[in-house]
């Protein structure tokens, strides 16, 4: 009876935090810090480049940047082949290589709800709506996966491995509820009830542990960082610093801007992130330039692969 009253108070305390207020005093106090960083060194900011020797560095990096959005699309076709859909045809693929631009629109859910639509038309609503949500947590696990590796610098890294226990047949729909709370939004968009009764009469989960559709994450966000860290040594040549300090840190900062949807595509918070933990490490002009140029980057990557979405939309506008 204790046990009881103790949780019922607990969660009445969880519904009195506003966390999406939270969330937005954590991205504006990220841009802030940014910001605040960027204009201490901006006489020492230089952001002029020799293409002919750098060129092939910062092609190199969009080419990781581009691949990490095709491994993390068939991840996600593999998380959907996961909840108990087969896919002949790599139509899924594309449409989220294309869709991938709007996670920089206000409001974070516009491109949960184009995929989601995208699969209802080819399975059924739970599947669609599930498997959309869940996504970000394949995301989230695989960058605290890596992150861990810090575990050589810390036992503390330890913990981010916890995520990972979840990700089973036995448990998946705890994380779904868990984000359907967090992603409320996106019911009320596509006015779906999140039922356990139909999650279990809909869903066929094909196997205990989703490994394939992990290991894609994984090289997602792996890729990303290769991308990032190619960035980081064309400018800072006489960098010495630890790959795996480097890896937890990117990792960490990632998974940081992915879990706070007001900063759109992590904006602003994954630089804040990475600035406060590389700390002196590496000197802060050459760590603001490595952060700007892999954002251009990176973003610019999203837009090509994005750019015929785009124009479709605007054109049935016109």
């Amino acid at each position: 009876m204790k046990f009881n009253k103790s949780n019922q108070t607990y969660r009445k305390f969880l519904k009195k935090i506003n966390f999406a207020g939270l969330k937005s005093i954590f991205f504006i106090s990220s841009l802030i810090y940014f910001c605040i960083y960027f204009f201490y060194n901006i006489d020492q900011i230089s952001f002029d480049i020799n293409l002919e020797k750098n060129g092939i560095d910062l092609s190199l990096s969009f080419f990781f940047c581009f691949l990490s959005i095709y491994l993390n699309a068939y991840a996600w076709k593999y998380i959907v082949k996961w909840f108990g859909k087969e896919l002949k045809s790599n139509n899924l693929i594309s449409f989220y290589v294309l869709t991938n631009i709007l996670k920089y629109v206000p409001g974070g859910i516009w491109h949960f709800v184009e995929r989601f639509n995208f699969i209802k038309k080819i399975s059924n609503p739970q599947i669609a709506l599930y498997s959309t949500l869940i996504e970000p947590y394949f995301m989230l696990c695989a960058s605290f996966l890596l992150a861990s590796l810090g575990l050589i610098f810390s036992p503390l890294y330890f913990f981010l491995i916890f995520p990972l226990v979840f990700l089973n047949r036995k448990l998946i729909y705890l994380v779904l509820k868990r984000i359907g709370s967090l992603k409320g939004k996106v019911f009320e968009v596509l006015r779906l009830p999140n039922s356990k009764v139909q999650f279990e009469e809909r869903i066929n989960i094909i196997s205990f542990f989703p490994t394939r559709a992990l290991l894609l994450e994984i090289g997602f966000v792996f890729s990303k960082f290769i991308g990032f860290y190619i960035c980081l040594n064309t400018f800072y040549t006489s960098n010495t610093l630890n790959i795996i300090f480097l890896l937890a840190i990117f990792s960490l900062s990632w998974s940081l801007g992915l879990v706070v949807p007001t900063a759109p595509g992590g904006v602003g918070v994954f630089e804040a992130c990475v600035l406060f933990f590389v700390g002196k490490s590496i000197p802060q002009n050459i760590i603001l330039i490595t952060l700007i140029y892999f954002r251009v980057i990176s973003t610019s990557a999203d837009l090509l692969l994005s750019f015929p979405f785009l124009i479709r939309k605007l054109y049935k506008r016109i």
